[in-house]
């Protein structure tokens, strides 16, 4: 299937501002995409790009005072499939893992899996260990939070979101992700689009998400804790610890976001 994917950010800046954008579609999609998804800014302004730490295309400008919008719009080629599952991988033991694994064991500015360590054994140290136990944790962050987008707040850490149990996408994996890494299972969180194809019509045209990766044998599997079933068109932009690693737009100064718009629909085959 053909996806087109997209969005508008509308800022407003008092003054010439530094600006980190990670808006990009991940390398490991691009091979999929009828053309380049440049960000484009109007008014024009000098761009420069670099790749961070975990393999995500990073832009740097200098936005001026006024009004800024940046935004894409492009189509990408989907398999049109749900996020496969394997029921049978099974968990890695930390002395086996692959090196470059390790650091998302760790705890994180927002998955604080240290605080949260005695509380994920005592809640999913029964469960069969591998895909059982991440599953039995998303069906745990599925059902304990409560999505709200009008309780968002970005400096929600994953204890804070067990706590006050409400959130939106990136609570729950926050929270998921953390639980993994207190039982030592590699976790990293992912941000991207997705899409509402398969869900019962009517419903909106697609959206930013996140979710997460475990690592278990074979390899990354996709786990979401906020939907909790596979899902068709999930379209990845970055990866990182945490959402402090992979923030879409990071201002250096003061602004106003006025409108933001995102869209992942279907267009044909």
């Amino acid at each position: 299937m053909k996806l087109r994917v997209g969005y508008e950010f509308k800022y407003n800046f008092p003054q010439r501002t530094p600006c980190l954008l990670s808006l990009n579609i991940h390398h490991s999609r691009v091979s999929d995409l009828e053309m380049a998804d440049h960000i484009l800014t109007q008014p024009s302004m000098p761009m420069t790009g670099y790749r961070d730490g975990f393999g995500n295309w990073c832009s740097r400008l200098l936005a001026p005072p006024g009004q800024v919008r940046f935004s894409t719009d492009v189509i990408v080629h989907d398999g049109g499939k749900p996020d496969p599952a394997f029921p049978h991988a099974g968990q890695v033991p930390v002395e086996h893992l692959a090196s470059d694994t390790l650091v998302f064991l760790l705890a994180s500015r927002f998955c604080e899996s240290d605080k949260l360590l005695d509380l994920a054994w005592q809640l999913f140290g029964g469960a069969q260990p591998g895909w059982g136990r991440v599953q039995a944790i998303c069906d745990f962050v599925h059902n304990w939070i409560a999505f709200d987008y009008a309780q968002a707040r970005s400096t929600r850490t994953a204890s804070e979101g067990y706590q006050e149990r409400v959130g939106v996408c990136r609570d729950f994996a926050h929270l998921a992700v953390a639980f993994c890494r207190a039982l030592n299972i590699p976790a990293r969180y992912c941000t991207g689009y997705l899409s509402d194809i398969g869900t019962p019509l009517p419903h909106p045209p697609g959206d930013f998400a996140a979710w997460f990766e475990a690592y278990l044998e074979g390899g990354w599997y996709t786990f979401d804790p906020r939907n909790n079933e596979p899902r068709i068109g999930r379209v990845l932009i970055a990866r990182g610890r945490d959402a402090a690693d992979v923030a879409m737009v990071t201002t250096f100064g003061p602004n106003t976001l006025e409108s933001m718009r995102v869209w992942t629909v279907e267009i044909g085959s």
